[in-house]
């Protein structure tokens, strides 16, 4: 890589404040990032600036950044923490505007920082992981999670020493990635990922199993979809076959959801549900849709959207009483777009019900499961298919999803409905049990689901 700007330029755009301290640290520290370096310690403000210049210098420059390094190692106090920070904000705010080569830089610096433990460590893994897009056959994006998954595995020893909870969040990213990589053929490179993929999903499951665990009941989700896969079949007997009730019973921690969404498709996500009235939403649907879903396989992380709209976007009590497009409203949206394809379709339902089948009052959040249930009811006066379907879907998973642990689901999905009444999310289950608009088979099933547990509380 020849010396040049790490930035593609851009004429509409304002310069970002991250990468213009970046480069005006650069430009005016430059001769001082070559030896023989100052023997004097700097400053805190002088060691801030020859950070930002040494980020700046090594995204420019592969040839010169080991000395860049050396550098840094020998100006360093802090652990690393702040030139670590530098490079989460590059891959959070930046990532798009880097060259080819720089990202190739990046992910050297990455190593580094692994290698020497840097303070702020798992930020960064975790902000590089939520680069890889779904649904993006790309080269740029197989390569991102090509170097990702060989990072996990090449630095395996010291990650589980240092940093081990990052490991669950690559199985978490990997697992959901690989369901959507063995859908798709043809792309020699793509195999590569997907065979890499495989053997660390398979390492985490083999030496690190309670380390695993600690995802929670998601880790069964993501494993179903991948049984068809030999190299899982044993995983995922061994799994069933020990008390999965008390993995089912582990909530998922939200910072889990937010691994497949990209930061940009986050603060769009956010912006929508805080800030977006009912009647000027179409347009910003529009723009969401051409930004975020356009593309033969995009459709898919509009399973991780919904998953993550029931689980970390949690709205005030003010945001509920306004006019603000509420997270059913959306979903809704999200659900239409999926209609043409079956498999994302039952997988995006699942992702809104899948909280309701291990439903505990004492542990799991109502904002979990309302979407689902106010999607149901404010459809019924003229969208009555949807509120048919998502019902069927429902009592349908209570039969069928785990049938060696049905009486822990219905009990989970009894309970959700106990508590979404007495919570007031709405006014009585007779909107359901009594309303004409709803098949008379689905009532029945209903009725007799929510008079089985008539003891819980």
């Amino acid at each position: 890589m020849e010396k040049g700007k790490p930035f593609v330029a851009s004429l509409h755009e304002v310069e970002n404040q991250l990468e213009l301290s970046l480069r005006q640290a650069f430009e005016s520290l430059e001769p001082k990032l070559q030896p023989p370096f100052s023997q004097d310690i700097p400053d805190p403000q002088e060691f801030i600036e020859l950070s930002r210049a040494i980020v700046y210098a090594a995204l420019c420059d592969s040839g010169s950044s080991k000395t860049h390094i050396k550098h840094l190692h020998a100006l360093v106090t802090d652990g690393y923490a702040f030139f670590t920070s530098l490079l989460v904000g590059t891959v959070v705010e930046l990532y798009g505007k880097l060259v080819d080569a720089a990202k190739v830089q990046l992910l050297w610096l990455t190593k580094e920082m692994v290698d020497v433990s840097s303070v702020g460590l798992e930020d960064l893994l975790v902000s590089l992981l939520r680069r890889i897009g779904s649904g993006d056959y790309g080269e740029q994006n197989v390569w991102l999670c090509f170097e990702l998954v060989s990072l996990f595995l090449d630095k395996w020893d010291c990650l589980l020493e240092d940093a081990p909870l990052v490991l669950t969040s690559a199985l978490y990213s990997f697992l959901r990635l690989l369901a959507d990589h063995c859908r798709v053929s043809g792309i020699p490179k793509l195999e590569n990922v997907k065979r890499l993929e495989i053997k660390f999903c398979v390492k985490m499951f083999k030496e690190q199993l309670n380390l695993s665990l600690k995802i929670g009941r998601d880790l069964v989700r993501l494993l179903q979809d991948l049984v068809h896969i030999s190299e899982f079949k044993e995983i995922w007997n061994d799994l069933v076959c020990s008390d999965v009730s008390k993995i089912y019973q582990s909530k998922t921690s939200s910072r889990y959801f937010l691994l497949r969404i990209t930061p940009e498709m986050e603060t769009q996500l956010r912006f929508l549900l805080g800030n977006v009235k009912l009647g000027s939403h179409k347009r910003h649907q529009v723009w969401f849709l051409k930004k975020f879903l356009l593309g033969p396989e995009k459709e898919t992380v509009l399973i991780d959207i919904v998953r993550f709209i029931c689980c970390a976007v949690h709205p005030t009590n003010e945001i509920i009483r306004s006019e603000i497009m509420p997270r059913w409203a959306v979903i809704g949206w999200f659900l239409e777009l999926c209609r043409q394809n079956q498999y994302v379709e039952g997988r995006v339902k699942l992702a809104l019900f899948y909280d309701w089948l291990f439903f505990d009052e004492r542990m799991d959040s109502i904002m979990n499961v309302e979407p689902a249930v106010l999607l149901m009811l404010w459809s019924i006066p003229q969208y009555p298919h949807i509120t048919h379907s998502l019902l069927e879907f429902l009592l349908h998973l209570v039969d069928a999803y785990d049938i060696a642990c049905r009486d822990v689901i219905t009990r989970g999905v009894a309970s959700a409905f106990r508590e979404i009444e007495r919570k007031g999310v709405v006014q009585s289950l007779d909107m359901f049990l009594s309303n004409p608009e709803i098949a008379t088979d689905l009532k029945k099933k209903l009725a007799n689901l929510l008079s089985c547990h008539q003891d819980i509380n």
